[in-house]
């Protein structure tokens, strides 16, 4: 079955069913609505490549993501799927697992699937990496880069004020040895994570103490190897802060395995605000982003790139907020 037998049922031209199948104004709407009747009776369904070579669009953004195992990645697509499908618009995904390799693997198939557009939501890649998307006039968008180029957008997240909301909010409560669980060393995010908790303890006037820094890797063993070494220092912290909610999840479970109780003898604060967080038993303070919002930040950042190609995209950033739960709670009399 192809177009002109629908034409055909649809006593119509070719022509007029391929304008009711890409959205066109120029059909009058009781035609088209009669050839959709049409299509959905033939069970009809349109070779997408053949409209992609027709018209030089494929409806179809791609979206790059580091780790699929990370919740806060497939909460992300959930989202940013559904602004799309309801554009009449696909998503191409590709997880590249932190590798450079499947990274150029990824981009070279977006080439070939000749998307409109893509998101590349690994923040440390290599320039060049990028450059055939630019070269081809494919919109770009990028996380955490906190950069805009020619033909490129950003959308980062505020998390200078999610930081200085949580350092503030353990403060008040009395804390004033706060450590800090990382993301792996050398990442862009993890460098920006680390600012942000850095900024937040001078905000509030506390001292950042090096022995309470350590470096994780975002995952659940990295947060529990860190906390499995801060307990071995003389003096422990009463509260820690860690760079995204899987390194928070380690951190208490290395404390449940240790014997410390969260949070009368340890306050832990996770960041990202991932749908576990919410469940786990206490259930974890955390500082919240909203997918939905950076979801659509994305498709606005996508079809404005699109439309500015020749100029410097949009640099667009979200905001976040403290979700003050069941980890924190005031510290024990050594520190007050």
């Amino acid at each position: 079955m192809n177009m002109k037998f629908v034409a055909l049922r649809a006593g119509v031209s070719s022509a007029t069913v391929s304008r009711v199948i890409n959205g066109s104004p120029l059909v009058k709407p009781e035609t088209a609505e009669h050839v959709r009747r049409i299509i959905a009776g033939l069970n009809f369904i349109p070779n997408p490549l053949a409209t992609t070579l027709k018209y030089g669009r494929s409806r179809t953004y791609g979206l790059i993501i580091p780790d699929i195992t990370n919740p806060f990645y497939p909460e992300f697509l959930r989202d940013f799927e559904e602004i799309l499908v309801g554009m009449d618009h696909e998503v191409l995904l590709a997880n590249v697992r932190s590798s450079p390799e499947a990274l150029v693997h990824s981009i070279r198939r977006m080439l070939l699937r000749q998307v409109d557009g893509v998101v590349l939501m690994a923040s440390e890649f290599d320039t060049k990496v990028v450059e055939p998307l630019l070269a081809r006039k494919v919109p770009l968008v990028t996380i955490d880069r906190r950069r805009a180029g020619i033909g490129t957008s950003d959308v980062s997240i505020d998390f200078e004020d999610g930081f200085a909301q949580a350092v503030a909010h353990l403060f008040q409560l009395g804390h004033r040895r706060i450590a800090f669980v990382g993301g792996s060393e050398g990442l862009r995010t993890s460098r920006v994570r680390l600012e942000a908790f850095q900024q937040g303890l001078a905000r509030s006037g506390l001292t950042l103490y090096p022995e309470l820094l350590h470096a994780g890797n975002y995952r659940v063993d990295g947060g529990e190897a860190a906390i499995h070494a801060l307990l071995q220092t003389s003096d422990p912290p009463t509260a820690v802060m860690t760079a995204n909610d899987l390194t928070a999840f380690g951190v208490m479970r290395g404390l449940h395995r240790a014997g410390v109780t969260v949070p009368h003898s340890m306050s832990v604060v996770g960041a990202d605000d991932v749908l576990l967080s919410d469940i786990l038993q206490p259930p974890l303070t955390t500082i919240h982003v909203s997918r939905r919002e950076m979801a659509a930040a994305c498709v606005e950042a996508l079809e404005y790139t699109k439309e500015h190609l020749d100029g410097r995209g949009r640099h667009i950033r979200i905001g976040t907020l403290l979700l003050v739960r069941e980890t924190t709670a005031r510290p024990r009399d050594r520190h007050l």
